[in-house]
């Protein structure tokens, strides 16, 4: 463990290229450990524990959508181990005055085929028309995972593993700039974006800091990150699994809701 987190802030992150590779196919070649001590773990609401947060999806005032997105909740639900870890990677952020926020957490099926099957496929044919058939879909599936295909292949965010987020200020709930929205659906999103590019711009520079302060903060805690998108990372589902050379899943899927329609 780094005795200074502040020094993540000059640790490059890995190539996004190789960590998108490796995790190719994921869902259909790992394996969930159905019967080990945390398949049946609750989920809690991380804002009970301390962590902050807003459902990205359920305000309407969430750029680029301003609606609140169909089947969307307010909750931010995660397994229990997984909130324990953000508590203890908050307490190694807070000699910085900064802690974690949260944009989204256990999503519903509902909300997971709307940006799949709807709102990114059209988003991206108004601007690559040449894009259709299976072309469309890989690309469609560079961000947005598939829903869940039964019990073997849950999308991450259906299993309470999964977590999108930022870092931002404790005082002032000001986030800290990192170059990029959330759900930005280009390569600005990789999570290595700024290590490939000339740093030209204080802008850049900060970008850059603070992409590798999230990066290794998470990292240092059991988290892998998804390298497409800055924001995402899991413990305990397939992708942390394969990304983290696991030998299976600790997370199945899981419906906190209690709603069968979720």
């Amino acid at each position: 463990m780094s005795r200074d987190p502040a020094s993540f802030r000059t640790r490059p992150v890995p190539p996004s290229a190789e960590a998108s590779a490796r995790k190719a196919g994921y869902r259909t070649g790992v394996a969930i450990d159905a019967e080990g001590p945390l398949a049946g773990e609750r989920c809690v609401d991380v804002r009970s524990t301390g962590i902050a947060g807003a459902n990205h999806y359920f305000t309407p005032h969430n750029p680029p959508y301003y609606v609140s997105v169909p089947g969307s909740i307010p909750g931010l639900y995660l397994r229990r181990s997984v909130a324990a870890k953000l508590k203890d990677v908050n307490a190694r952020l807070a000699p910085m005055g900064m802690e974690l926020f949260l944009f989204d957490a256990w999503r519903p099926q509902a909300v997971q085929r709307y940006f799949h099957d709807v709102w990114f496929p059209a988003w991206l044919q108004a601007r690559r028309p040449e894009l259709e058939g299976q072309a469309l879909v890989d690309e469609v599936e560079h961000y947005w995972a598939a829903p869940s295909a039964g019990a073997s292949s849950p999308s991450p965010h259906s299993t309470g593993g999964a977590v999108d987020l930022t870092l931002m200020f404790s005082e002032t709930h000001q986030p800290l700039f990192m170059g990029g929205m959330f759900d930005d659906v280009t390569e600005d999103a990789w999570t290595d974006a700024f290590e490939r590019k000339p740093i030209v711009s204080m802008s850049d520079a900060e970008a850059q800091s603070n992409r590798r302060l999230l990066y290794w903060v998470m990292s240092e805690a059991g988290f892998a990150n998804n390298p497409t998108e800055w924001w995402h990372f899991s413990y305990g589902d397939q992708l942390w699994a394969r990304l983290g050379g696991h030998p299976a899943a600790l997370y199945g899927g899981c419906n906190p809701t209690g709603n069968p329609e979720a």
